[in-house]
């Protein structure tokens, strides 16, 4: 299935039914008054989270959503039909926005949560409503109300508990590969990623969703690269996993790049608690790994795991890092310690 995580669809409800004036006309009866029935409510327009999509790619083939108008009242006290209401079901994690594509109406998170974005219209009184003790025979109805027009955008965040960030190349999709059954593409060239990738990794007898995006280049955050298009999916993250290609002889310039970049795309993901890992370190001796970790505990500030996405080198004790972030908690799980040459 094709990846699509912005979309602008246009909807419309449905006008209601304009009331009937009618009249009575059975034979024999005398003074039989009004009974023009009022008009059906138009129908409504909704958004609904519903479980088993991670994409937008329905709303690419079809835009237009339309609810259909309440019908009109009839003659014997007979109310209009009320028009049918329409459901846009969309994945969880959809942000709906107004057509500025800043302003956000709704964020539906939650399996099954529902929010109205047309409300349609009210039917109209039939002549019967205004039938009174001096008025006894009315020969006005009202209309039914307009229906309501409006353009929204639906942008995809994907949820997920950690996210991968790094540079192209950086071994992203291999680790994801690793330590899940994802199966994304992995190939020597940047920007082999092009969507972002979900994956179920199992931890402390729990399991966690990891998300992949593309890697992130100097200049991201003013729209240079693939990654700044997907950043979003990571801004639900508890966590981010940032990986260092170990082989660069730059480390520190690539991890300050990254920093630099989520930091400028937004206070959430600058503020945003981080493990960062050494890949790749099975290309590596001992004494390069070493320099090489302590270069990048210096630059960042903190513990950074050594690991391999290809051999399996300290993956657990990384996954480990992963889930105590999740789950809020510092106790010491065993065997989480940054790997010593």
């Amino acid at each position: 299935m094709k990846f699509l995580d912005l979309a602008k669809v246009y909807i419309r409800s449905g006008g209601g039914g304009g009331g009937c004036v009618s009249f009575r006309r059975e034979k024999f009866v005398e003074f039989g008054g009004p009974d023009g029935g009022d008009g059906g409510n138009g129908g409504s327009v909704y958004a609904e989270a519903v479980d088993g999509l991670n994409t937008l790619i329905d709303f690419r083939y079809q835009q237009h959503f339309f609810a259909k108008s309440g019908q009109p009242g009839m003659g014997s006290q007979r109310t209009g039909k009320t028009g049918d209401d329409i459901v846009l079901k969309v994945p969880v994690g959809t942000e709906i926005l107004d057509e500025d594509e800043e302003t956000v109406l709704a964020d539906l998170t939650v399996v099954g949560q529902r929010v109205l974005l047309a409300q349609g219209g009210n039917g109209g009184w039939g002549n019967l409503r205004f039938k009174s003790s001096t008025n006894r025979a009315p020969s006005r109805a009202n209309p039914g109300q307009e229906f309501i027009e409006r353009t929204i955008w639906l942008r995809l965040k994907l949820i997920a508990d950690a996210g991968l960030v790094g540079l192209p190349n950086a071994g992203k999709s291999t680790f994801l590969a690793a330590v899940s059954n994802a199966r994304p593409k992995i190939a020597d060239y940047p920007f082999t990623t092009l969507v972002p990738n979900l994956g179920v990794v199992a931890v402390n007898e729990t399991e966690i969703v990891m998300a992949d995006i593309p890697g992130l280049i100097e200049g991201a955050s003013e729209g240079r690269g693939l990654g700044i298009q997907f950043l979003a999916h990571v801004e639900r993250c508890k966590v981010l996993l940032h990986l260092v290609d170990g082989t660069s002889s730059t480390i520190t310039k690539d991890y300050k790049t990254i920093v630099t970049e989520l930091e400028a795309y937004s206070d959430i993901l600058g503020d945003k608690a981080r493990v960062v890992a050494l890949n790749k370190c099975d290309a590596l001796d001992s004494k390069t790994i070493s320099t090489r970790r302590k270069a990048l505990e210096k630059a960042s500030g903190g513990p950074v795991f050594v690991i391999s996405g290809v051999s399996g080198m300290g993956l657990q004790d990384t996954l480990r890092a992963l889930h105590r972030e999740i789950v809020g908690d510092q106790e010491d799980l065993g065997g989480d310690e940054p790997w010593q040459p």
